[in-house]
C-alpha cells in the first residue's frame, strides 16, 4: 500500500518517466526503420560506383553532369536528453554518431537516385558537406559529377518505382 501511494504522490515525476521511455522507445524503432531502409536502397544502388577523388578520367560515353543528394534530420528530443547526460561525464556521444551517419548514408542514396534516374553509373569528385542544425539536427549535402562509364562493367538494374 505504501508503493502505490508513494506512486499517486509523485505521478508528475512517473507520467515523465513513463513518456521518457515511451518517447526514447518509439524514436529508436523509426531509427531502425529508417537504417533498414537505407540498407534495401544502398543495394538497390549499389551499381553505381561512387568516388571521392577530383582528378580521376573515367573512360566514358556522356558528358559529366552534377548530380546532388540533401537531407536534414533531426534527433528526438528523448536522445537529446540523454546525450546531454551523458556528456558530463565524458562518454562517446553515439547519439550524434548515429545521426551523422544517417544523414550522410541518406544524401549519398540520394546523389545516387538522381545519377540513376539521368542513366549514369558512376560518380566522381563526391564531396559530402555538412552542418549543424541548432535543436540536434543535422543537415548534410553531397554531391559530385556523375558519368557513364565505360569501363563500369555494373549495368543499371530496373529500380522499383517507390525510388
Amino acid at each position: 500500500m505504501n508503493i502505490i501511494k508513494l506512486i499517486f504522490d509523485n505521478l508528475q515525476i512517473v507520467i515523465a518517466i513513463i513518456l521518457f521511455f515511451v518517447g526514447w522507445y518509439f524514436g529508436t524503432m523509426n531509427e531502425r526503420k529508417h537504417l533498414e531502409s537505407l540498407d534495401d536502397d544502398e543495394h538497390l544502388l549499389g551499381h553505381i560506383i561512387i568516388s571521392n577523388e577530383r582528378f580521376f578520367l573515367p573512360m566514358v560515353q556522356t558528358d559529366g553532369t552534377l548530380v546532388m543528394g540533401s537531407v536534414s534530420i533531426a534527433q528526438d528530443r528523448f536522445k537529446l536528453v540523454f546525450a546531454d547526460f551523458l556528456s558530463l561525464f565524458g562518454k562517446n556521444l553515439t547519439v550524434y554518431e548515429s545521426l551523422l551517419e544517417r544523414g550522410r548514408r541518406e544524401a549519398i542514396v540520394r546523389m545516387k537516385q538522381q545519377a540513376h534516374e539521368y542513366g549514369y553509373n558512376q560518380i566522381y569528385g563526391v564531396r559530402i558537406e555538412t552542418s549543424a542544425i541548432d535543436g540536434g539536427g543535422v543537415e548534410v549535402l553531397a554531391y559530385g559529377t556523375a558519368v557513364m562509364s565505360v569501363g563500369n562493367p555494373n549495368v543499371p538494374p530496373r529500380l522499383p518505382s517507390h525510388l
